[in-house]
């Protein structure tokens, strides 16, 4: 029984959520554009992808069959992004009462936050013509979707045949899917033991009558928050990277995979726990929690 549970842990895989690069929807013309605080920012329409692409579907049912067989559970992108409207400039908007200060996401990150998977996959190909056939360039590429540092990467091209470029691209990856498998372990291995890596920004309201140096039983409210974060990160693992009496910036901030209840933990939810510990006395300190996508969340103290 006990070698059971043991094997059973060992083979816990992470949630996936697979999706055309970037550079696949270029080329192809899937981009819109949308209005980041005065800057136009061009990103991929997933929407308009997999509506107009007739291999996109079969690319990524393919890819994904292989994963699933490695014991990877799947979100379904498709699906997600047809219920989801494409979010344009002001989207998801957080407006002070004071100050009017706005902060937004991109499409990217909304969807990373809705479907809540542990790895954002990217795949990429390019159909190259042969005498004795076809053969696919491609590039499959996984992201922490919470910090979007790469933790995997396979490349190749596939011999010559006359088969469909989706099932092209399925042998293919059957082929490289051992280091890729092996890489994405690694990953997920790290982040079972030491905690998710998230980053944590702490900012004022100007309104407010405190700041960061404001003394509580001793202590200015920086150090508060400081012993905090060693008592409920991972291992006690974060790093304050930059700081002053209105700001301070926290990251390679560790959490835990899921809270209490076994439910995912995310920045947003992390930054809520202390946004409820900073209401309480002696602090007293209402604030606010806004995010930008899974991975980073920012607390802004002195009103909602």
């Amino acid at each position: 029984m006990l070698l059971t549970l043991t094997a059973a842990a060992q083979t816990k895989k992470p949630t996936i959520m697979i999706l055309p690069s970037d550079n696949w929807c270029t080329q192809r013309y899937f981009t819109t554009t949308y209005d980041n605080q005065g800057t136009d920012v061009r990103v991929s329409n997933y929407q308009q992808a997999f509506q107009e692409d007739t291999e996109l579907p079969q690319v990524i049912s393919k890819v994904g069959g292989v994963l699933t067989s490695l014991g990877y559970s799947l979100k379904d992108a498709e699906q997600e992004i047809k219920s989801l409207a494409v979010k344009q400039a002001e989207d998801n908007v957080t407006t002070s009462k004071t100050s009017g200060a706005q902060l937004v996401e991109s499409p990217l990150d909304i969807l990373k936050r809705r479907v809540k998977s542990d790895i954002i996959i990217q795949i990429w190909w390019k159909l190259n013509r042969e005498a004795a056939g076809c053969s696919a360039s491609f590039t499959l590429e996984a992201f922490d979707a919470y910090t979007n540092k790469r933790i995997a990467t396979s490349t190749g091209t596939t011999k010559a045949s006359n088969e469909v470029i989706p099932v092209l691209l399925e042998n293919a990856v059957k082929e490289n899917i051992k280091p890729f498998d092996k890489q994405m372990d690694s990953w997920f291995a790290d982040q079972q033991k030491n905690g998710r890596e998230i980053s944590l920004t702490v900012r004022c309201w100007e309104s407010w009558d405190k700041d960061l140096e404001t003394e509580f039983g001793g202590e200015e409210l920086t150090d508060c928050i400081h012993s905090w974060l060693q008592k409920n990160c991972v291992h006690g693992a974060f790093n304050l990277s930059d700081g002053t009496e209105s700001f301070a910036q926290f990251e390679q901030v560790r959490i835990p995979l899921q809270d209490e209840k076994g439910r995912a933990m995310d920045a947003r939810a992390f930054a809520t726990h202390l946004r409820k510990y900073l209401q309480q006395p002696p602090y007293s300190i209402t604030s606010k929690v806004i995010i930008r996508g899974l991975g980073e969340a920012v607390l802004i103290l002195g009103e909602k």
